[in-house]
């Protein structure tokens, strides 16, 4: 298996800054390099915000609490990136599974890095 073949784990992306589990156990992955500016993120989430500048969608925070999650897996769910799969995952740090979009619905991280 090549460098490039390997699976990548959601615990092996930002978690050098991460706050505690217990206090904000889910993250999100945001493919920046897939955003086109869709904003829809931004119309039903309001942790997402478009910036002018970019033209692109930015979240306010990569880590959330059980008050924030339903709102951002609805903004990983309606976002048009990466044909249909979305730019925006959202992860149970907990588990280390991906819960939206999850588009294989097995849990396993689908970044296209």
């Amino acid at each position: 298996m090549s460098d490039s073949d390997e699976v990548l784990a959601a615990s092996d992306v930002g978690e050098s800054d991460a706050p505690p589990m217990a206090e904000k156990p889910y993250k999100i992955i945001f493919e920046a390099n897939k955003c086109f500016g869709a904003g829809k993120c931004a119309e039903v989430a309001t942790n997402w915000e478009m910036d002018l500048k970019s033209g692109m969608a930015k979240p306010q925070s990569y880590f959330l609490d059980e008050d924030e999650v339903d709102e951002n897996v609805r903004a990983a769910e309606v976002c048009p990136a990466k044909k249909g799969d979305g730019c925006i995952h959202v992860v149970d740090r907990r588990t280390d599974e991906e819960i939206a979009p999850d588009p294989q619905d097995d849990g396993t991280l689908s970044v296209d890095w």
